[in-house]
């Protein structure tokens, strides 16, 4: 269900600070990381979820040239990183068993070689998962699908939240674009809409997730272009996330693409969504900048430098 919130709960949750917030972990890509480090999943990225090509070859590191969100300038010297998809984005775990059905690019939070040494750091208490997403206009996406680019994903697969892209995949062989296609959609672990808003070109779309990892619960904070961050939900239950280190797992941003139902298949090759499908295999992009995980011990943090009270009942 979509939240709501008052314009009152909006002033009143901001109460704004200058203190900054530990950050638990920083993704924001310096401008000495290179595309050798990419293709070596050095720190801060783990990058094996890809094609057969480099990790270069799919997420390139835009230097200088191209400015990220605004919001994180006062204390952070970045690059934007962009990450596509192209027809030979067939991830295969463990070199086998080929995902055919999806075309992914998934860069991985990770510390010293493993995201298992953060999920200690950065899934306990309350953390915010910050992120800024820009279109790639050169490599636009194709709304008749679903992509799933920007969330938690436990081992069994699940999503703790997630931002989703496009038209939800279906199994009925339906092609038609959703109305909403062109938003963005976060999700909670159940798949319940908790905030929407339209995916604007040649403008950065700012977004911090709130995760209490003992309560189960979940807040959200947008913000376009240089505006600073303030609170869209209320504090919202995400009770079907299991309890525990069960329900933890790896922090994933990048570009996955579902396919489309091919009427050609079985039935049971229809309802393998990772195996089977239709795909064009035609190249796509997103930007990404401003990726860091924080605590809320010293609040939230909201942009040049200002913190906000974290979302509370």
């Amino acid at each position: 269900m979509l939240a709501c919130i008052s314009k009152v709960s909006v002033l009143a949750a901001l109460c704004l600070g200058v203190a900054a917030t530990p950050v638990l972990y920083n993704g924001r890509v310096p401008l000495k990381y290179t595309a050798a480090d990419l293709d070596a999943s050095q720190n801060p990225f783990l990058t094996v979820v890809k094609g057969t090509e480099n990790a270069s070859h799919y997420s390139t590191l835009q230097g200088s040239k191209f400015p990220p969100t605004p919001l994180w300038k006062s204390s952070s010297v970045e690059q934007v990183i962009s990450v596509s998809i192209d027809n030979s984005s067939i991830f295969s775990p463990g070199g086998n068993n080929p995902q055919y059905g999806f075309r992914r690019t998934d860069i991985i939070a990770e510390s010293d070689g493993s995201p298992s040494n953060l999920t200690p750091i950065i899934e306990a208490n309350t953390t915010v998962f910050h992120f800024s997403i820009k279109a790639d206009e050169a490599r636009p996406l194709n709304y008749k699908h679903e992509y799933q680019i920007v969330f938690i994903e436990p081992n069994d697969g699940t999503h703790v939240f997630g931002i989703q892209l496009g038209t939800p995949f279906t199994p009925d062989g339906n092609t038609a674009v959703a109305k909403d296609a062109h938003f963005f959609k976060v999700l909670d672990h159940g798949l319940n809409v908790l905030f929407k808003t339209p995916f604007t070109p040649r403008a950065w779309h700012n977004f911090a997730v709130q995760v209490d990892w003992e309560a189960r619960t979940l807040g959200v904070f947008y913000s376009l272009g240089d505006r600073a961050l303030s609170p869209v939900t209320r504090l919202l239950e995400n009770q079907s996330q299991q309890a525990g280190d069960a329900g933890k797992g790896e922090f994933h941003f990048g570009v996955l693409k579902l396919p489309l139902i091919n009427p050609q298949d079985s039935s049971e090759q229809q309802g393998d969504v990772v195996h089977h499908g239709i795909q064009e295999g035609t190249t796509e992009g997103l930007h990404y900048s401003g990726i860091f995980v924080e605590s809320i011990e010293r609040g939230v943090s909201l942009g040049y430098g200002k913190t906000g009270k974290p979302i509370r009942k």
